[in-house]
Formats: structure tokens, C-alpha cells, sequence
């Protein structure tokens, strides 16, 4: 008799072939998948009468530069994504790494489902990753003039521009960081006998 964490990776094996890196670890179970087969076997884990993956709950983009205390190797950034499936309970993690760290790229999923949209563009404004086909990629939390994605490794602590309201000419204004970086000393007690009473 299989456990259903079993069915479900058969299942995926099937439908994927040999072309998705399919790993079981503290019963969760991980697909990663190029980015040229990316759209595909995403099509193919929500019309596949074994899987039907019928709900995209969340996509989100990954920085891995400092992954490992800085030993990650390989590409930098990844889309991952956590399917459900109502008809099969199951849940599954799909992974795809963008093949170019200087132009993060993947296909978008938003013509399979369309709450991917904010997903999306979430990870546009946040990690710079860009989505080939999406209809409105455009920021979403962050102001339109704002420089940068914040979620990457590299941004600085304290971004670039701060905004703020000026009372003379009765508008808010950008202008640069004015905050000195600060080093935080720890509070040194020197007292032996302290916390002994």
C-alpha cells in the first residue's frame, strides 16, 4: 500500500517525466523545473486528470546569493510557487530558477490562473523579476519613482531616496538618504557580582 506523499510524487513522475526534479523532505514535496518547460508542466499539474492543481495559493520570487552562508552556487534567482489540489488533497512546491541573473526572467502563469497577477507583479516590485506575457507588470507596494527591488540581498538597509512632506513648498519630496549608518555597541557589564542577588 503507498502513503498518499508516494501517489502524489508516481503521479508527478508521470506527468513530468524526466524533466522535473522531484524531491520528498518533512512531507513536503519540492518540483523544480527549468524555465523552457516552465509554462508546460505548470499547464500540465492543472489539466492532468491525475494531479488537477486547481489553485495557485501563493508565487513568490527567492534571492539565493546568500543562500549557505554564501556557498550557493548556483543561479540566483527562483519563482516558487504552492499548488493545491481540492480533488486529490494534495499540495505541492514548484520551484524554477531564472536563467539570467542580470535580466531574471520566466514565463507568467497568470493564463492558468489569474490570481497569479498580484503574485506576480509582487515579485516584480520586490526581487526585479520579470515575467514574460504578463498583461500589467507593473509595481505594487512600493511608490511608482521608487529605485530599486527591496527584497534583493544587495539593496541597501536604508534604500536609496526617502520621501518626506515640506511644509515651504506645501508638497512630499524625494530626496537622498540623510540617515548615517550607525554601529551598535553592545552594553559591556563589568560589575562581577552582577545578577547574583
Amino acid at each position: 500500500m503507498t502513503t498518499k506523499i508516494e501517489a502524489l510524487e508516481l503521479a508527478l513522475k508521470n506527468a513530468l517525466g524526466e524533466g522535473a526534479a522531484i524531491t520528498v523532505a518533512l512531507g513536503e514535496v519540492t518540483v523544480v523545473v527549468k524555465a523552457a518547460e516552465y509554462l508546460a508542466s505548470m499547464r500540465k499539474l492543472r489539466d492532468d486528470p491525475a494531479l488537477r492543481f486547481q489553485e495557485l495559493v501563493d508565487l513568490c520570487g527567492v534571492d539565493y546569493s546568500s543562500y549557505g552562508e554564501g556557498t550557493w552556487d548556483g543561479l540566483r534567482f527562483a519563482v516558487v510557487s504552492h499548488l493545491l489540489s481540492i480533488e486529490h488533497n494534495w499540495r505541492v512546491r514548484v520551484r524554477v530558477f531564472c536563467p539570467d541573473d542580470d535580466m531574471p526572467l520566466v514565463d507568467s502563469v497568470t493564463g492558468i490562473w489569474r490570481n497569479a497577477n498580484w503574485f506576480e507583479r509582487e515579485a516584480f516590485d520586490l526581487f526585479g523579476i520579470l515575467f514574460e506575457g504578463h498583461g500589467d507588470l507593473r509595481r505594487i507596494l512600493t511608490d511608482y519613482g521608487f529605485i530599486g527591488h527591496p527584497f534583493r540581498k544587495d539593496f541597501p538597509i536604508s534604500g536609496y531616496v526617502e520621501m518626506r512632506y515640506d511644509p515651504e513648498q506645501k508638497r512630499v519630496i524625494y530626496q537622498p538618504v540623510t540617515i548615517e549608518p550607525r554601529e551598535n555597541i553592545p552594553r559591556v557589564i563589568r560589575e562581577e557580582t552582577y545578577g547574583m542577588k
